[in-house]
């Protein structure tokens, strides 16, 4: 027999009643039940149940395990009776009579229960990962995306992908976000940069004559952390077609994420085909370019409805900047005064003045509409409102006023806001879709300069005209992503592989030919000698992943990550070089500015 088991602790049946095993895990728990010791015996497959006897060989020691102690446990199987059958457990018709067993490992107290999933705190389970991944739902988010990205990788493969590594040491790039440094030891001054995404890497890729790249690639920003979004390294599915127009990559990849869904839904809906919507129409209706399309609510433009109305707050200011809009947020079911009074408490924690609305009731025997509003701009307005929006008695509507560009991320969190409130959300489901057709440049505000909008390597939808010829802010780039439930999971792009047109996109964000030449010199100059028309996306990985898990945050379907700080409390990093290791990179430590 194996020194260790000649049985996983999932894997016993009734078909294996009478036979000796061997299994070997951890103790999972342990109950005395007058004299007689019961153990849950856990490895990573399942658990079995264990029952020592007073009359057993193992008796003494099992009286000596305690919790979470690795043993190995040699026993004969046997059927349990009717009344103690687990139909709970894939292993629960049978338990193991312990005749002999041997303590493995022991395990001193622990700081974090491992049977059960209670509430802890974070720094100690992040401290005592190895711990808190032995927990059940986390052990399976773990697995669950070992699944997941088995998956991804299968599908690839079979839809004519070839999967390519890039490299980890690079040069600095301008993505968007700031690079992780490492200095270099051969050549002291003078630094790489890990990869924000393998964007220039994929491309060349395409200019070397392979047709379809991918890759689970690890991308490195230093970006500060929130919910969901790691600090510093994420992986995403990584794809680059040549030969192709953007509806051949939404066409290629749609049925890879479609089929990744509907894989580990767990028979949750998910959608058949994405819905296409047009950036400027998602931050009309939705006020983000993530949408929640679980949330029925679509927003609004009621202008006409308050210009030269008695509400003299629009009114005015509709008056005085024909770029100021109202937009409507129809909230079916809110027609409460003590839910629209919420409503507006909340927006002014969010630092609005406000949340202007109105509900309607019957009021002897007919609809009528309520609040400051309704009665400002009277009966005939607030009915035709009502039209518009197709709401009926016990429904509210809420309004934003202002210039779009600037209030539509309120608007959109009061939309959600609205829909969490009124339980409007649908969540046992999956909605997808793509965005497409974003702005290829935006205005920087602060340093008052056209900038990328998305990614500067993309092509402008027009070509070397748009280029030459459009206004900077009305050309739009052949980009697009895909969203689900509220969250981008994937973008990409058709790239500007036309080096002048390269050059011209970069001159009109502010950079010359020299800095192009000069921070992309090995895709620029690839692009001399015969690029193929080409385009990918990157799908974000972990948020795949939690998504299909239902975590709410990342922190619950990663291995070993960092807290909220960028601190990684079981490795103790980021922590000091010595002296020496300064020296050989020929680096030393400004002092640390003085805290006020």
């Amino acid at each position: 027999m194996h020194r260790y088991r000649s049985h996983s602790c999932a894997a016993l049946r009734k078909d294996d009643v009478g036979k000796t095993v061997r299994l070997s895990g951890w103790a999972h728990r342990i109950r005395d039940h007058g004299g007689l010791l019961f153990i849950d015996l856990r490895d990573h497959y399942g658990l079995t149940q264990v029952v020592v006897d007073p009359d057993s060989p193992a008796f003494a020691v099992a009286e000596t395990v305690r919790g979470e102690w690795v043993i190995r446990i040699d026993g004969e199987v046997k059927a349990r009776s009717e009344d103690t059958v687990n139909a709970k457990l894939p292993t629960g018709a049978v338990e193991v009579f312990a005749r002999e067993i041997e303590v493995l490992s022991q395990a001193r107290e622990l700081p974090l229960p491992v049977f059960g999933e209670p509430e802890y705190p974070e720094d100690i389970r992040l401290k005592y990962r190895f711990l808190d991944l032995r927990r059940e739902t986390l052990h399976k988010n773990m697995m669950r995306r070992t699944q997941i990205v088995s998956k991804m990788r299968q599908l690839m493969g079979d839809g004519g992908f070839f999967e390519f590594q890039t490299p980890i040491l690079t040069a600095s790039s301008p993505e968007g976000a700031r690079d992780f440094l490492v200095p270099s030891r051969l050549h002291n001054g003078l630094f790489y940069a890990l990869p924000q995404a393998p964007q220039q890497y994929k491309q060349l890729i395409m200019m070397s004559g392979f047709d379809r790249y991918f890759q689970i690639a690890p991308c490195f920003r230093d970006e500060d952390p929130r919910a969901d979004r790691f600090y510093g390294e994420f992986y995403q599915l990584d794809v680059e077609m040549s030969f192709v127009e953007q509806e051949d990559i939404l066409q290629a990849m749609e049925p890879v994420i479609r089929t990744v869904f509907e894989s580990f839904a767990d028979g949750k809906p998910v959608s058949q085909n994405f819905r296409r919507i047009p950036y400027a129409e998602s931050i009309r209706k939705y006020g983000t370019d993530k949408p929640d399309l679980r949330n029925p609510i679509e927003m609004q433009a009621v202008t006409e409805h308050f210009a030269g109305s008695g509400f003299k707050v629009f009114a005015g200011m509709i008056a005085n900047d024909p770029a100021v809009e109202i937009w409507a947020i129809p909230s079916k079911t809110g027609g409460s005064r003590a839910f629209c009074d919420r409503m507006n408490s909340w927006a002014q924690g969010e630092g609005q003045p406000g949340l202007g609305y109105i509900f309607w009731r019957e009021e002897e025997g007919k609809l009528a509409g309520a609040g400051p509003l309704a009665k400002n701009i009277g009966e005939e307005r607030t009915e035709a409102l009502r039209t518009q929006l197709g709401l009926e008695a016990g429904d509210a509507c809420f309004f934003v006023a202002g210039r779009p560009d600037a209030f539509a991320p309120f608007a959109g969190a009061a939309r959600t806001r609205v829909g969490e409130e009124l339980d409007l959300i649908d969540r046992d489901r999956f909605e997808l879709a793509w965005i497409i057709d974003f702005p290829f440049y935006e205005w920087q505000d602060e340093e008052k300069k056209v900038d990328f909008a998305h990614n500067p390597f993309s092509m402008p939808q027009g070509g070397m005209d748009a280029l030459q010829g459009d206004e900077p802010l009305a050309i739009k780039a052949f980009q697009y992503d895909i969203v689900c439930n509220g969250f981008e999971i994937a973008s990409g792009g058709i790239r500007n592989h036309i080096p002048e047109a390269m050059v011209k996109a970069f001159e009109i964000a502010g950079y010359s030919k020299e800095t192009v030449e000069e921070r992309f010199g090995g895709l620029y100059r690839a692009f001399q000698y015969g690029a193929p028309p080409h385009g990918g996306m990157a799908a974000g990985v972990d948020r795949i992943v939690m998504l299909l898990c239902g975590a709410k945050n990342l922190r619950e379907i990663a291995m070993f990550p960092m807290n909220q700080q960028a601190h990684d409390l079981l490795m103790g990093a980021p922590n000091e070089a010595s002296p020496a290791q300064l020296r050989e990179l020929g680096l030393r430590l400004a002092p640390a500015a003085a805290k006020s």
